[in-house]
């Protein structure tokens, strides 16, 4: 990012915190994918809350962004699901940070979820609330029995549409680099999508303009009848879908493959995914039966007797591997977290899924255009 870039970043950032800039500032623990543009909307998280530190999804960390952040006084914690899975580790975590501050927390993927009701009940401060930013992360506020504070989702805003879109296109993008560096094509094969989310059907979509023949498996038969609707085969149950792909775009948020379906794969598919393998593909069983090779860089080869298959980035979001970039429109999104955590400071909402206001993502839109509708 140039120099003039930056300072545009920053002046955008800068307008939508004095906008929404929230009397007393909560203390605030922010995950997010590290990328190369992400220190600016560090800098604009610290104008609205006092972020007591950044915790960078472990696959998508770039180095040069961490050490631009460190450099700028914020403290940067190792994140696993381990340190909120369990509810002492969590609050002893938040406790050393934050203790005794309303604090705010900054998810992608439903990390908090687990400890979240001890959080609230142990902690010696105030949990305000969750803002949530992924439709997996959604999910998992949503599942649990009682929510002990608000969660402000952002997964399902029209602000994030333009995000989820572009997050298609550089998924298929990235599977056929991988591809190609094996000398392989997209064209001619069968792809599988599983999930017809906003994500999968962007993939589909995509994968349907370049020549492939596309075939949808969503578990929700409401989707299933939308993905026929916009001209998809739609696959029976998934064992049969499994049997006929070439490629297979996993893009549910939580589980797409089990161990028994991978013996169900063509030889020499590819399986590609959209998020971490942990909540996409179920690995853990498969070398007690086929032997891994790495046989290109990001590609390995799973290979037992008279059967093998392609894992793309070890099953970890492919697109990550180009940058995962979808330009500006990041930053819609970026905006509405700001909005919605000064929301969560005002200690109005009762526990529960909420949303900001159609106000409020209009006059985040309005902003942004000015800066970036050149």
């Amino acid at each position: 990012m140039e120099t003039f870039e930056r300072a545009r970043l920053d002046a955008y950032f800068s307008r939508i915190a004095a906008r929404f800039q929230p009397d007393d500032r909560p203390a605030s623990f922010l995950i997010t994918h590290l990328l190369p543009e992400r220190p600016a909307f560090v800098r604009g998280m610290a104008k609205v809350t006092d972020l007591r530190a950044v915790l960078p999804k472990p696959k998508s960390v770039h180095g040069e962004a961490q050490r631009q952040i460190e450099a700028d006084g914020y403290t940067c914690d190792r994140l696993t699901r381990a340190v909120f899975s369990d509810a002492d580790r969590a609050v002893q975590y938040v406790e050393a940070r934050a203790p005794g501050r309303p604090v705010v927390l900054l998810d992608v993927g439903g990390y908090f979820a687990p400890a979240l009701d001890r959080l609230c009940e142990r902690f010696s401060g105030r949990v305000l609330g969750v803002v949530e930013d992924t439709e997996n992360g959604h999910k998992r506020y949503a599942e649990l029995d009682k929510l002990p504070c608000p969660v402000v989702s952002v997964a399902r805003s029209p602000l994030k549409d333009p995000e989820d879109f572009l997050v298609g296109q550089s998924v298929v993008f990235s599977t056929e680099a991988l591809m190609r560096s094996r000398a392989d094509i997209l064209h001619g094969r069968t792809a599988l999508v599983i999930g017809f989310g906003k994500l999968g059907s962007s993939i589909a979509r995509l994968l349907h303009a370049k020549g492939v023949r596309v075939t949808v498996y969503d578990i929700d038969p409401v989707r299933r009848t939308q993905a026929l609707s916009q001209g998809f085969a739609v696959a029976r149950d998934r064992a049969g879908g499994l049997e006929e792909a070439g490629v297979v775009l996993c893009a549910t948020g939580s589980l797409s493959l089990r161990g028994e379906d991978f013996p169900r794969l063509r030889n020499g598919t590819y399986v590609a995914t959209v998020t971490s393998s942990e909540d996409e593909l179920e690995l853990d069983g498969l070398p007690d039966v086929y032997e891994r090779m790495q046989i290109g860089e990001h590609v390995t080869r799973y290979l037992t007797t008279g059967h093998y298959f392609y894992l793309l980035n070890g099953g970890n979001a492919v697109n990550f591997l180009h940058g995962a970039s979808v330009g500006p429109f990041i930053f819609l999104v970026q905006a509405e977290i700001m909005t919605a955590s000064t929301v969560l400071a005002r200690g109005e909402l009762v526990p529960g899924m909420h949303e900001i206001s159609p106000a409020d993502r209009a006059a985040i839109a309005a902003t942004w255009l000015d800066y970036f509708n050149r």
